[in-house]
């Protein structure tokens, strides 16, 4: 795994770590982590939890070092009670298994030079829960898990005792505390021995009132950390939101991608999973290579993308958020009049826990669910003191379910949930910008989504869905022992009825001049963040290769 990153905005120069007087073996890796000297967060943590023996409630903003403003002190901590009998010491609760690897690779780097002081296990990884039971069963000094997966363990094992636990983190506990973990919180308390003396962390980028219940009920001297106002990570985030209706997004985001008009890696959220592969599928009309991140694909596939993206092998992913759940007024059961609830609800999307890295827009394709989801997904981007962009495409209500095969049954209460975010964001120092487009000067550019836009049938759709899989069984670590002793299998499987792709055109990829804005063509350099407002443009030329002749130049317009 490499180094966290960590703005310089937030790091203490005054301090070192070896003023904490920490560890040698701790040091020592810390060094080899490269990290000089301990961040704000870090500086405040360290020193309440160790000499304090305090509780750690802290907010502080992305970039700041709370991943290691926990692991630190948990680690010292174990390292200096090595004479205590085998027993599971710490549990670190996380929202997301991506998270929990991330954790998990962070510990190990952590704890290279401590040799079987301190065991890890990540219960998320993808293994037999019979086989995850024995390991757990060998006390390993630290878990790392998710809410949900922990509790399904000690259910399956009733010997596995938490009740000699010194440490229990919760990392990103405003999103483990609000959206589908509560219930299963609730159940771990029981397993915890809340009388004795346990130490706990409770870090995140954002705290809200949901916050308080776990603080009861967790927390007896609690600490509180503040050390970044969302003011100032506001100064690095500059949002815009677009109305428009349901077919003119796929024209939007078209135009923008294509002609290049955001500039820098760009992470697209989706609402459903057939809506991303659509998505997907559609720009590779237009030559636009993307990845897809969505909870069906396999941890191991996720983790491969998400490092692909960060290693800038894509610059375009496309991540399926389809928590429904997050909605701040849900929709009532006409029967029962209850509230619905996603099956779902346990398994957040994509847009917190991940470590995507310089991420320059985080462009909003269908509007989130509610104004926490949002702030979730904006925080992918202006990370660790850098700037970003985020822009949303929010559907006019008036022009919902007008055109059914682009229509998602979410954008329905675009606008509701778009004033909501607006006045969220507004208490919070945050500004949403609307951007004005002259949509006539995309008007040369319809006709090509549509011909696009018509080539993404369902069975498209479907088909790359297959594919994935077909992919993800043929790459599987799982099935390689299967394959090797069973080469029928595989050959099957490759040979298998091909799926179908949509109709790439290979004019599709190319944009002649004479599609652009006038006033682009005759001054290139009037270039803004997206230029298509009146009178803004760019000109965009093939890159590689020689220009092929256009006969529809001749013509003058």
């Amino acid at each position: 795994m490499s180094k966290i990153e960590v703005s310089k905005d937030y790091v203490d120069e005054d301090v070192s770590f070896e003023s904490f007087h920490l560890d040698p073996r701790l040091i020592q890796a810390i060094n080899k982590l490269g990290f000089e000297h301990p961040t704000l967060v870090q500086t405040q943590a360290i020193r309440l939890s160790l000499e304090e023996k305090k509780d750690i409630i802290a907010r502080a903003s992305t970039g700041s070092g709370k991943t290691a403003a926990y692991c630190i002190p948990v680690i010292q901590s174990i390292l200096a009670d090595s004479f205590t009998d085998n027993q599971i010491q710490a549990v670190i609760l996380v929202p997301t298994k991506e998270l929990a690897q991330q954790v998990y690779d962070f510990l190990n780097e952590l704890t290279v030079y401590c040799g079987k002081a301190v065991k890890l296990l990540n219960l998320t990884d993808a293994i037999d829960d019979k086989l995850l039971v024995s390991l757990v069963n060998e006390r390993p000094e630290v878990l790392i898990s998710t809410p949900s997966k922990l509790v399904d363990i000690l259910e399956k094992d009733h010997e596995i005792s938490l009740t000699q636990l010194k440490y229990l983190v919760i990392d990103e506990v405003d999103l483990v505390a609000s959206y589908g973990y509560s219930d299963d919180l609730d159940k771990l308390s029981g397993y915890l021995n809340l009388k004795q003396e346990l130490q706990v962390f409770l870090m995140s980028a954002t705290l809200n009132e949901d916050v308080d219940s776990l603080k009861r009920k967790f927390c007896s001297k609690p600490a509180i950390l503040k050390l970044q106002d969302l003011e100032e990570d506001s100064k690095q985030l500059t949002q815009f939101y677009i109305r428009t209706n349901e077919l003119d997004k796929f024209l939007l985001i078209y135009v923008i991608l294509k002609l290049k008009l955001i500039k820098g890696k760009i992470l697209v959220f989706v609402n459903d999973l057939d809506r991303g592969y659509r998505l997907k599928l559609y720009l590779q009309n237009f030559g636009i290579r993307s990845c897809i991140l969505n909870s069906e694909l396999p941890l191991n596939s996720r983790l491969h993308i998400v490092d692909q993206f960060n290693k800038n092998v894509y610059n375009l992913l496309i991540a399926t958020d389809d928590s429904q759940e997050l909605d701040e007024e849900p929709e009532k059961n006409s029967k029962d009049g209850k509230a619905s609830k996603s099956s779902k609800s346990s398994e957040y999307g994509v847009s917190r826990g991940v470590d995507f890295r310089n991420v320059a827009c985080v462009l909003n394709f269908d509007l989130p669910t509610s104004s926490k989801a949002y702030v979730h997904r904006v925080g992918r981007t202006a990370r660790a003191g850098k700037y970003g962009m985020a822009l949303s495409l929010v559907v006019n209500e008036k022009d919902w379910g007008k055109h059914r095969p682009s229509s998602i049954a979410s954008a329905k209460r675009d606008e509701k949930v778009l004033a909501r975010i607006e006045n969220t964001q507004k208490k919070m120092g945050y500004e949403l910008k609307p951007y004005q487009f002259d949509m006539k000067q995309m008007d040369g550019f319809r006709y090509r989504m549509d011909d696009a836009f018509r080539s993404v049938t369902k069975a498209a759709v479907r088909d790359a869905r297959l594919r994935e899989i077909k992919m993800e069984l043929m790459t599987s670590e799982k099935l390689k022992r299967h394959f090797e002793e069973n080469p029928e299998d595989l050959a099957t499987l490759r040979h298998d009825k091909a799926v179908s792709k949509v109709r790439s055109d290979q004019n599709l990829k190319d944009v002649p001049d004479y599609l652009l804005p006038k006033a682009v063509r005759q001054d290139p350099k009037r270039v803004a963040f997206v230029p298509f407002n009146r009178g803004g443009g760019r000109k965009r030329r093939r890159v590689g290769g020689k220009k092929k002749l256009d006969p529809l130049k001749k013509f003058h317009r």
